[in-house]
């Protein structure tokens, strides 16, 4: 018997999810698998951070349920941080915070989109979106940036795609999986062609925000007039190595901020108060942990990079942000090892847990189907093992 609904029937189970418990079914049977697929930093949360948790439990104040919105302290950190650093204009009333960015995406495409409302999505794209955008009954439009194109579609290609039906487009800067950045000028050209275009909004996913090797981070909400267009979201989870704290936040207009608030207060309140306020503790505190994370990612990418060019067949340029190098592995298409047949990236990625023992993700789920997704949130040691073990098992495939 299934009785499940046909909106979760319809759903894809995340594909980094998916290949990470592919890698922990090797370890149980006692097969060291070097994981290199999920998004997850390998270093520890700030000591700072995990001080403030300890005070916030040992002060006793926060056992209760806490704002549905977050605690005004943290809105108001975060609007500070905003205003400061990425330029928006803001204040703790445009501030939304939620279990993840991942909830916090999702809470707008609920708020935003009917039945049929179409949303363009920047290709490659994270694996959630489009399941996302279909949850909320709306239909995922797809523009793709080739590995070319440094994997950031055009303007251009963003005007051509939009429809009467288009209701928001969503892209992540530093992306993932790609690692593009887009500067100050695309995202002018961008913001052109949404400012000719009264209803429609732009979700920037900013998330991997301190993981920017250009120098600098810009945002799209900065740029005059696109304030009330843009839902920018973020979190901790990346830059200040939170990810099981689960803390994301959006500023939005007012009246989306609102209709936000409205949605996580008939599901799930507010987020839990202790992980709130060691968030506070890390917007607000020392931001050296954060930066020395950033120059460890940068000096692995370059690593990475130096190992994969010594790979025959693999094509990739250089990510300027996050933790993720996408190459393009289209050249083994139709070769063998005698026993499996690649005919995907998606092939490739198991050919390499099987062969190799590490996990990596292909490319399909995240809108570029000739790429796999490799991590380097990982140790040096483990990146250069890994790595070798990738060359190994490629030289077997004629």
């Amino acid at each position: 018997m299934n009785n499940l609904s046909n909106r979760l029937n319809a759903l894809a189970e995340s594909a980094t999810i998916a290949m990470a418990q592919k890698a922990r079914e090797f370890k149980s049977r006692g097969i060291n698998v070097i994981s290199l697929s999920l998004g997850e930093p390998d270093f520890k949360t700030p000591k700072h951070v995990q001080e403030a948790a300890k005070q916030a439990i040992d002060e006793g104040l926060y056992f209760s349920y806490p704002p549905v919105p977050g605690y005004p302290e943290l809105r108001k950190g975060i609007a500070e941080k905003l205003q400061k650093e990425n330029g928006i204009e803001c204040t703790e009333n445009n501030i939304i915070v939620s279990g993840g960015a991942k909830h916090s995406i999702s809470n707008v495409f609920l708020s935003i989109l009917n039945p049929g409302d179409e949303v363009i999505i920047y290709a490659p794209y994270w694996v959630s979106y489009v399941d996302m955008v279909k949850l909320a009954e709306g239909v995922p439009v797809i523009i793709e940036g080739t590995i070319e194109q440094d994997f950031k579609a055009s303007a251009a290609q963003l005007e051509a795609a939009i429809t009467d039906k288009t209701k928001a487009i969503i892209y992540s800067s530093p992306c993932n999986p790609s690692g593009a950045v887009f500067s100050k000028e695309a995202l002018k050209e961008i913001a052109d062609v949404i400012l000719k275009h009264e209803n429609i909004m732009v979700i920037a996913d900013e998330i991997y925000e301190y993981i920017n090797f250009t120098g600098e981070h810009a945002s799209i909400a900065a740029i005059p007039g696109m304030a009330e267009r843009t839902i920018t979201v973020n979190g901790f989870s990346k830059g200040y190595a939170m990810t099981g704290w689960r803390v994301g936040y959006i500023c939005a207009p007012e009246w989306l901020a609102k209709g936000v608030n409205k949605l996580q207060g008939q599901t799930t309140s507010g987020i839990c108060s202790i992980a709130q306020r060691s968030a506070i503790a890390a917007i607000t505190g020392d931001q050296q942990p954060t930066k020395d994370m950033a120059a460890a990612y940068k000096r692995r990418r370059q690593l990475v990079l130096d190992l994969l060019s010594e790979i025959s067949g693999i094509k990739a340029n250089e990510p300027e942000g996050a933790f993720y190098v996408f190459p393009d592995v289209s050249s083994y298409f139709g070769k063998s090892n005698g026993d499996t047949t690649i005919n995907t990236s998606d092939d490739l990625a198991l050919y390499i847990l099987a062969e190799a023992h590490v996990s990596v993700v292909g490319g399909t789920a995240f809108g570029s189907p000739n790429c796999i997704r490799i991590s380097y949130a990982a140790s040096d040691e483990n990146l250069k093992a890994a790595l070798a073990k990738i060359k190994d098992a490629l030289a077997k495939l004629k």
